[in-house]
């Protein structure tokens, strides 16, 4: 069955960090938009970072240094646009004479033809040197600067072995980088798009200079037809499928994927600082504190063959990662410690790197017209530059369209983030007692979640059971309510692994009855019913 043809000035097809961010600063700036995504928000990808606001410490060494002033500068942006769910931490960076370079950096090779004696060796002063630069090159108004410091005392050293007596400690942001998806498709709906998940594009044609693009629907195996002035194809990993069978152009500009993994292991060390681990084969490791309890650790760079192939942490990779901590752990672990893995394709722009670990992290945007009509091509990008993404791609899309206003975002907080970078505790003791039946994990992960929306999910609540059905892990049926009719979650997986992290506490049993109550809760009647009590708590 077919819809009658809808219009729009913009068509984005897919639902990642750069298509919702692109859906919003456009239809903030007026423009109508229509975002498809084939799946759920934030299911590739978007959802398989490592989670973090950052410069990239380690693109110094490939002299990307208009990437990391960037990064930097966004860091601190980003951070008072969303206070609820990014948040600073200071990463400790343990130091020993054997850290090497990757072999085919700028630097290394720079450095084995002036220092042949160090033979690939990173020398102190050549970190301090980058850290001096990550600390000034972006400006620097909330975050502390680097500092040194004596592994010997002190809790960051306790959980390492005892050849590393020093460390260089520096600041970067964590942010939830799946629910940073979902906010942005919420205010760019706001703000006036259409926002259609489970949607998948099934054929795109020029006709008189325009789109008409046919939708279809997932679940129902319904279509659609759109009508659209311009494709913006931010399809992630699909970008060159699309670009060669969908929109047929005669674009020459290729993909380059690259799958990063994660490992999820028992909690590791007691404090709330971060570990850059530097590998002997000049690689370096993330080990972040995770969800109170778990320490998350990665990532890997490996080539993928095609987005087609789901991508999954092999065994190769979760030994790599293990073996590589486990170089600078006291304690070693094994993979009996791991307790989650996910994994993640980068869209790269391919840009003949000789390795996959070499190829650039940096964004590249082509416009196309050799099919006919406009099409933004989307290449690469970084969590922490997504915003300014989206504006640079406004940039070229308003050569298509006359009078565009310009850039918006930089001071427009996300929903449920309109309160000070330094005021979640205090949300938090607020929250406890305008609802006194909260404990506090549970107060502090309804914050960390939701900002100030928290109360409008409680609404007029007195008592735990006020919010419905219980599902454990302080999953409640008002907050699932509020996933299914304002955040476009749909299944368990949305809300357990992407909404929030809760898949790592939910028992088998647990998620059998979350997912009878969404197959209920999917009926007309019930959603209905749900709309209503969610106008009656004034959400």
């Amino acid at each position: 069955m077919a819809h009658e043809e809808d219009t729009c000035d913009l068509l984005v097809i897919g639902g990642g960090i750069n298509g919702c961010g692109i859906a919003r600063d456009a239809a903030g700036r007026g423009l109508s938009v229509t975002l498809a995504e084939m799946s759920d928000l934030a299911s590739g990808t978007s959802s398989a970072s490592t989670k973090l606001f950052h410069g990239g410490l380690r693109y110094l060494e490939y002299f990307e240094f208009r990437l990391v002033r960037e990064s930097l500068i966004e860091r601190e942006i980003l951070l008072r646009a969303m206070p609820h769910i990014s948040w600073p931490m200071r990463f400790v960076l343990p130091y020993h004479k054997d850290m090497r370079f990757e072999s085919d950096t700028p630097t290394s090779r720079l450095l084995n033809v002036v220092m042949p004696w160090m033979r690939g060796r990173r020398p102190a002063w050549l970190i301090r040197l980058g850290l001096f630069l990550y600390d000034h090159m972006g400006g620097r108004d909330i975050l502390p600067p680097t500092r040194t410091l004596d592994l010997t005392s002190g809790p960051e050293g306790a959980p390492l072995d005892d050849r590393f007596a020093t460390a260089f400690e520096y600041s970067d942001c964590w942010v939830e980088d799946a629910r940073l998806v979902v906010l942005n498709a919420r205010d760019a709906e706001a703000r006036g798009a259409t926002i259609l998940t489970r949607t998948k594009v099934v054929s795109a044609d020029q006709q008189d200079g325009q789109w008409n693009v046919t939708l279809e629907d997932s679940e129902t195996g319904e279509t659609r037809v759109v009508r659209a002035k311009m494709i913006v194809n931010s399809a992630g990993a699909w970008v060159g499928d699309l670009i060669r069978n969908t929109i047929r152009s005669r674009s020459k500009d290729g993909v380059r994927l690259v799958r990063g993994s994660h490992i999820v292991t028992k909690r590791l060390f007691d404090h709330d600082k971060c570990y850059f681990f530097q590998g002997t084969d000049g690689r370096i490791m993330f080990a972040i504190p995770y969800e109170t309890d778990f320490t998350l650790i990665g990532t890997t760079d490996q080539d993928h063959d095609t987005p087609d192939h789901t991508p999954v942490c092999t065994p190769e990779e979760q030994r790599y990662m293990i073996d590589f901590v486990n170089g600078y752990l006291k304690t070693p672990i094994s993979t009996d410690d791991i307790v989650w893995t996910y994994s993640g394709v980068r869209p790269l722009h391919d840009d003949g790197a000789s390795s996959a670990s070499a190829a650039t992290r940096d964004y590249t945007l082509k416009v196309d017209t050799s099919a006919g009509a406009p099409v933004l091509n989307v290449f690469g990008g970084k969590i922490t530059t997504y915003r300014r993404l989206a504006e640079s791609a406004l940039d070229k899309i308003g050569t298509q369209f006359a009078d565009l206003p310009g850039p918006w975002t930089a001071g427009s907080p996300m929903p449920g983030g309109n309160f000070a970078v330094d005021g979640v505790d205090a949300m938090i003791s607020g929250l406890r007692r305008d609802y006194p039946f909260l404990t506090l994990p549970w107060a502090q992960r309804l914050i960390r979640a939701y900002g100030t929306d928290a109360h409008l999910i409680l609404g007029d609540a007195r008592t735990a059971n006020d919010l419905g059905q219980d599902f454990g892990a302080t999953l409640t049926e008002a907050e699932i309510d509020w996933l299914m009719t304002r955040e476009f979650a749909r299944t368990s997986e949305d809300i357990l692994w992407r909404r929030s992290k809760l898949g790592l506490r939910m028992s088998a049993d647990a998620v059998t009855t979350l997912d009878k109550y969404l197959t209920d809760a999917r009926s007309p009647r019930v959603v209905a019913a749900q709309r209503q009590r969610g106008e009656a708590r004034g959400t």
